[in-house]
């Protein structure tokens, strides 16, 4: 029978040999963190945003959209169409992007996406909003034939104009204050690297 200091030995030499061996193996095992995998399986609804006013407002022109569009389609006969034709393209056309934009902002599906100017995005399409649907409602409203259901909308189309000229209110003041931070960063980007530059003479050498 072997010793036990002969058996400390083996041991120790069957460890170290099988370090050596997994740190040289090219198949290495590859774990990936939890909080770095992309994908739809982390998802989590924002309920900040919800509750914020841009959230609210956004709930509400979805909803406002939805009642307009079924009241239009409740119509069986126009004559003319043209203004029904047109409000329930601005209608249908707006629900469905600040649907879109609402599932994005609630789940902060936009932050995986930093290559698009968010806030832009949305001053621009509730600036289009606004102006289509104010558009939309004048034209249903001066070609409409007095149903319920045409009154029904216009009051709805009426309400998501109201609500969109607030968001593009509160947009262009957060777009303005995202542009006067992406400034700050810039001139504190700029000055860091002026600094380091100074204080590195081999730089300078380089350069000049």
């Amino acid at each position: 029978m072997r010793s036990g200091e002969e058996l400390d030995g083996f041991e120790g030499e069957a460890s170290s040999t099988s370090m050596i061996s997994g740190a040289s193996s090219p198949y290495q095992p590859t774990t990936e963190p939890v909080s770095q995998r992309r994908g739809l399986a982390g998802l989590r609804c924002d309920p900040d945003y919800l509750r914020g006013t841009l959230g609210r407002l956004k709930v509400a022109q979805v909803i406002l959209h939805l009642i307009a569009f079924i009241c239009i389609e409740t119509i069986m006969e126009c004559s003319p169409c043209e203004g029904l034709y047109f409000f329930e393209f601005v209608s249908c056309s707006a629900f469905v992007v600040t649907g879109v934009l609402l599932i994005l902002f609630s789940l902060n599906l936009h932050m995986r996406i930093p290559q698009i100017n968010w806030n832009l995005t949305d001053l621009v399409n509730t600036g289009l909003s606004t102006f289509f649907f104010f558009i939309a409602s004048i034209v249903l409203a001066a070609l409409n034939h007095k149903t319920g259901a045409e009154i029904a909308a216009m009051i709805f189309g009426s309400l998501a104009t109201a609500a969109y000229a607030v968001s593009t209110f509160l947009a262009v003041q957060k777009w303005r204050v995202s542009i006067h931070q992406q400034s700050a960063n810039d001139y504190i980007r700029a000055r860091t690297e002026s600094r380091d530059v100074d204080s590195r003479p081999e730089i300078q050498c380089l350069d000049t």
